[in-house]
């Protein structure tokens, strides 16, 4: 019996709403999946009259925020209702939240949250929407808050118009103080506003980069002011990305900043019941005499027998570490420069501290050691440490797939949840065409990869590998990605990962189907049963597409016709029209849709017999009629006999 125990947590479900926001209606709001807009929980809403209620209480519902409203307004469903003044009671919520959006006048909120505003580092994402949900304006918090992203989100939700006045936001390029974020860098020390200065200027700034991936450099424009020269004589701002910790001058004229990616793993031995505190200043120790940021830090690693070790355990719950182990057969397998036989007697291999960085680290790519084992060590307590450096950093968190639909094409035809899906995502990809079709979804400092169209393995694999990596990652295909799209490719190579750890969240977003919008543009010729046949034999045998195609003419189904005709394949459908006209009359209306809802959309409405006498291409649907359709008023019909 198959095992469904666990496919919420892998599938989480949504629900279906009808919504009216004033007149506005919300058709068929897909009530999202927390992982879209998980990055800004805990998240909430204030709205003080009853028409922002109404406009904020869906997009709740669809975020999996809380409402806050007045106990004034106890009509609205699934609300929080609040007391007094919403200026006091502001205070007590503020620090539970990590964005909030005010469904206010922007003065009145203003005057709201100013006494609350501490500091941009820590202060929630701030965000405006007018009464009738047109407009999203971000406030406070743009980017290191999230607010611009959150509001490109909304936005998408509402169909509305989102309001961005941060200097980078037309300049098609990454803010300085999130170019590292999807990556899990931290920020180190710097003038960061004066670097994000330079940027908004588009002056030269040069990036000096040995350490982390270098996904963010191949994603920008082509006239971006980032020099990666070393020896670059004149930028006016220096941006490193690195495990090394520098000290720069507080006073300067030219600003510099940092940034760490998480690249070092730290391995340790110690003695039994070494305290948390002797541990850390170990740590602290051997980082400042060789130079390096604890920010860099990705997590600990030693001998399984030190599991449980309470000193080791409290450090890494206290700086959000993971800790790492392996056994002393795994250790051996490593070749270090200070083995130890006192340390092999002891636990069975010679070396804790070096091997078990080096095993930790290789896992994100090559490895060097760049600390030898270093002895730090009192009357009572001691430790060994020595550090690696891998070539990815260790993000340490759990990715996303996102399987999307992107409908026929045109933007407008693309679900809400769809678009701000993909808006929202690390990574996009998929094939060239399709990419270029969403190019105004698309947001600086997304990766987006593109694989030609006989690719379809080499992507499902990619996207699992950086969503395992901790990614999200949105793999679109056109029409409805369940069908003849990357959905169930993904699903099984997933299932076939040979690395079971480190599994990704799924979620699939259905877009509006080829012969859906094929149907749409010439009447209703899928009113009764149908079906779909793909006609290309790269992955079907031609005997199996032969054996269907007679099946369902004879069984007077109405067929939608996929991939129908390619430049080395022309006879199939010779093939699929000879078994129709021997099994219906040849006066059968016959639709031919080529890139439907594209610019270069082209509608023709045959018969079955005159079918061939037209273009066909791969990117043609053919929809045949059954015994029923007819083609009148400019319509093609199939009954459903009511």
């Amino acid at each position: 019996m198959a095992d469904y125990s666990d496919r919420r947590r892998i599938f989480p479900l949504g629900r279906v709403r009808n919504e009216i926001i004033g007149d506005r209606p919300l058709h068929h709001a897909l009530i999202l999946t927390s992982s879209v807009f998980a990055s800004y929980f805990p998240l909430a809403a204030i709205a003080t009259t009853p028409q922002a209620a109404l406009t904020l209480a869906p997009l709740c519902q669809s975020m999996g925020a809380t409402l806050y409203v007045p106990e004034t307004l106890s009509g609205i469903e699934n609300a929080t209702f609040y007391s007094g003044n919403l200026k006091d009671y502001l205070s007590q919520i503020w620090g539970q939240h990590k964005a909030l959006i005010f469904g206010l006048a922007t003065g009145a909120v203003v005057r709201l949250i100013a006494p609350l505003l501490q500091d941009k580092a820590t202060d929630p994402a701030i965000l405006v929407i007018d009464p009738q949900g047109k407009f999203v304006i971000s406030l406070c918090g743009g980017h290191q808050g999230g607010a611009d992203q959150l509001t490109r989100l909304i936005a998408t939700q509402f169909d509305a118009t989102p309001i961005l006045t941060g200097a980078a936001n037309d300049l098609n390029l990454p803010a300085i103080d999130l170019l590292g974020t999807p990556l899990g860098w931290k920020k180190g020390a710097g003038d960061w506003t004066g670097v994000s200065a330079v940027l908004a200027r588009k002056e030269k700034i040069q990036v000096i980069q040995d350490a982390g991936s270098l996904f963010w450099q191949k994603q920008l424009p082509a006239d971006h002011p980032f020099s990666f020269d070393p020896s670059e004589l004149q930028p006016q701002a220096r941006i490193w990305i690195s495990a090394t910790q520098r000290n720069f001058a507080t006073q300067s004229d030219f600003p510099k900043v940092q940034w760490h990616p998480r690249v070092l793993w730290v391995g340790i031995g110690c003695i039994r019941g070494t305290s948390q505190q002797f541990i850390s200043n170990a740590i602290t120790q051997v980082f400042q005499q060789q130079h390096l940021s604890q920010d860099a830090i990705a997590g600990l690693a030693t001998i399984d027998i030190k599991a449980d070790e309470i000193g080791l355990l409290a450090y890494c719950q206290i700086h959000h570490l993971s800790l790492k182990t392996f056994t002393s057969e795994i250790l051996n397998q490593e070749v270090v420069p200070t083995p130890s036989e006192v340390v092999y007697e002891e636990v069975g291999t010679a070396s804790v501290a070096e091997a078990s960085a080096l095993c930790a680290a290789k896992k994100y790519g090559e490895t060097q050691l760049l600390v030898t084992k270093q002895i730090i060590k009192s009357q009572e307590e001691a430790v060994t440490i020595a550090i690696a450096q891998s070539a990815v950093e260790y993000l340490d968190k759990t990715g996303a797939l996102w399987l999307i639909g992107t409908g026929p094409g045109a933007l407008e035809q693309m679900t809400s949840a769809a678009k701000t899906a993909i808006s929202q995502a690390d990574v996009i990809i998929g094939y060239s065409l399709y990419l270029d079709l969403i190019e105004p979804l698309k947001r600086p400092g997304q990766i987006i990869e593109s694989f030609p169209i006989t690719q379809e393995r080499q992507r499902a694999k990619r996207a699992i590998e950086l969503a395992k990596w901790g990614l999200k990652v949105a793999v679109i295909s056109s029409g409805d990605c369940g069908i003849y799209g990357m959905a169930g490719l993904v699903l099984e190579e997933l299932q076939k990962s040979e690395q079971k750890d480190n599994q990704p969240t799924v979620e699939v977003f259905p877009g509006i189907s080829a012969l859906q919008a094929a149907a749409a543009r010439v009447g209703a010729p899928l009113m009764h049963d149908f079906c779909a046949i793909s006609l290309s034999d790269l992955l079907t045998p031609k005997a199996l597409i032969e054996k269907r195609l007679l099946a369902v003419a004879q069984a007077d189904f109405v067929t939608a016709i996929y991939n129908p005709k390619s430049q080395k394949r022309t006879e199939l459908i010779e093939t699929a029209q000879r078994i129709f006209l021997e099994n219906r009359d040849p006066q059968t209306p016959v639709v031919l849709v080529r890139s439907v809802y594209r610019p270069d959309e082209k509608i023709t409405i045959t018969t079955l017999e005159k079918m061939l006498d037209f273009s066909i291409d791969m990117l043609t649907v053919i929809l045949i009629g059954n015994s029923t359709t007819y083609y009148q008023g400019g319509f093609v019909i199939t009954p459903r006999g009511y």
